[in-house]
């Protein structure tokens, strides 16, 4: 897959977070946005948005399947985006829509690099391959402290794999996003995930507007 092949016209924006943050709360709210501005929009989740993707975050998630290795975890992640990517992803933004994504490349440095102490340089590279390097436009960071995440993880009927994994692997979680966005400021929005749902919302969506007006008008990044 070669990007060079597509006419990127959209723009492409991930969401992460530790688990509890509201990313989901939060994509619902600018998809609202951006379709009431007349902007259209698509909205993913990772793993999954295809029919493969859906049958790998079946097992993913699967909270009885605790044997599985962390090179089996970072490739199935990969093998979903892969396909979502291809299948979904670029050829929305060949049409110009803006992509609106729940995780991505960065949700596997931290949760299969640094929160399992896995190979940082082996999760690059295989995703380099998942996704012919492709890089959201805009990354929005909805950043919550681990003893809240941990807070709202218990007063969840029921907890996936992923959800289920000790504090200190959150922890690291949470550093390592604060890492990357650190090194990518200009990519990086960092949102506080306390407060009011809605007022969170207007932040995230004042920023993106700006971002889609620049868009629209050079179709070009």
């Amino acid at each position: 897959m070669k990007l060079e092949a597509f006419a990127v016209k959209g723009l492409f924006v991930s969401f992460e977070g530790p688990e509890g943050a509201g990313k989901t709360t939060q994509i619902m709210l600018v998809r609202n946005f951006l379709q009431a501005q007349g902007i259209p929009c698509v909205t993913y989740r990772e793993p999954g948005g295809t029919r493969i993707g859906d049958a790998i975050r079946e097992i993913l998630l699967n909270p009885e399947l605790t044997e599985m290795k962390p090179r089996t975890e970072m490739l199935l992640y990969a093998a979903s985006r892969a396909q979502l990517v291809e299948q979904e992803i670029l050829p929305a933004l060949t049409k110009g829509y803006t992509v609106l994504c729940d995780r991505y490349v960065d949700s596997s440095i931290v949760y299969q690099s640094i929160g399992a102490n896995w190979e940082l340089e082996e999760v690059i590279a295989v995703n380099q391959i998942a996704t012919g390097n492709l890089k959201p436009h805009r990354t929005y960071l909805l950043d919550l402290p681990v003893e809240l995440s941990q807070k709202r993880l218990q007063a969840r009927n029921q907890r996936d794999r992923m959800e289920l994994k000790d504090v200190s692997f959150h922890s690291r979680v949470r550093e390592g996003y604060l890492s990357l966005a650190k090194k990518e400021p200009e990519r990086f929005r960092m949102i506080k995930a306390i407060g009011n749902i809605e007022d969170i919302g207007k932040q995230i969506a004042n920023d993106l507007l700006d971002l889609v007006k620049e868009s629209q008008a050079n179709h070009n990044f």
